[in-house]
């Protein structure tokens, strides 16, 4: 089985955010009362409609478990209608803005939430952390309905034009909708790259066997944002590939558990 086919026991609260069928969440919740910190994760699969949220749902369960609440966003992706530039990111930033109305229902702490994303779902998720950098007026402007406390980016895609030149990077210019020369007026608003510095903390985590993102990208992006003035660390995994980041079974988990804790609270986790 494809580690893209993974699935989990359905959450318990699947909600939608908007009218589209692939516009919804699922949300787990630790035990006890709350309010609890909460994870926004984004799933990976080259931003494709054939990959869905479902091969996060053990990464997601192993979180809800660690004590974190997670809202798992489904997204118009590339394939079907709306998914792409500019309906993917405005789902991502939808889907996240709906945690503000849905802490009116549940115990949500949405003054320690942290962005998660794997591979495609890292550059999401690194762009979720970015969007408050955006200027008035710009295409993809929304003012966030919270802020961000950090991002937590396993194998990401951080700089859109830098991927476009790889062997797979017809599938950025298919998310985007042409390359950077092509479009440069939408890389500079859908790259991450493009809006450092982020202002938020990144702990970017990657496997040194990944064979599907190359750990080159991750290495320059930690360069760049740190060049910028943001506050990144790089944890590069001996004997990882692409998806042990995303397998809480594997011996990448307690490192990307740590990573949580260390965004949301500095010197651990409160009891």
């Amino acid at each position: 089985m494809s580690p893209l086919d993974m699935s989990a026991p359905r959450a318990v609260h699947r909600i939608s955010y908007g009218p589209s069928a692939a516009q919804f969440g699922d949300l787990r919740l630790p035990s006890g009362p709350g309010p609890h910190p909460v994870v926004v994760a984004l799933h990976g699969g080259f931003w494709l409609a054939k990959h869905d949220l479902e091969h996060l749902g053990p990464l997601c369960d192993a979180v809800a478990a660690a004590g974190f609440a997670t809202w798992s966003l489904e997204y118009r992706r590339v394939g079907e209608a709306g998914g792409g530039f500019p309906g993917t990111f405005e789902d991502v930033a939808a889907g996240a803005d709906a945690l503000a109305a849905l802490a009116q229902s549940y115990p949500l702490d949405l003054g320690r939430v942290v962005a998660l994303g794997h591979s495609a779902g890292g550059h999401l998720a690194l762009w979720l952390g970015a969007r408050h950098r955006l200027p008035g007026g710009a295409v993809l402007h929304y003012a966030p309905a919270f802020p961000v406390a950090g991002v937590v980016a396993l194998a990401p895609i951080g700089d859109l034009a830098q991927a476009f030149t790889l062997p797979w990077g017809n599938r950025v210019g298919a998310l985007v909708g042409g390359g950077p020369v092509d479009v440069p007026e939408r890389y500079a608003v859908a790259s991450p790259a493009a809006l450092l510095p982020l202002g938020v903390r990144q702990i970017v985590i990657h496997g040194a066997d990944d064979e599907d993102v190359p750990l080159a990208l991750s290495e320059a992006w930690a360069a760049r944002a740190r060049a910028a003035g943001d506050t990144i660390d790089l944890e590069v995994v001996a004997g990882a590939g692409h998806f042990e980041p995303i397998d809480p079974a594997s011996s990448v988990w307690p490192t990307v558990q740590r990573a949580l804790w260390t965004l949301i609270e500095p010197v651990g986790p409160r009891h």
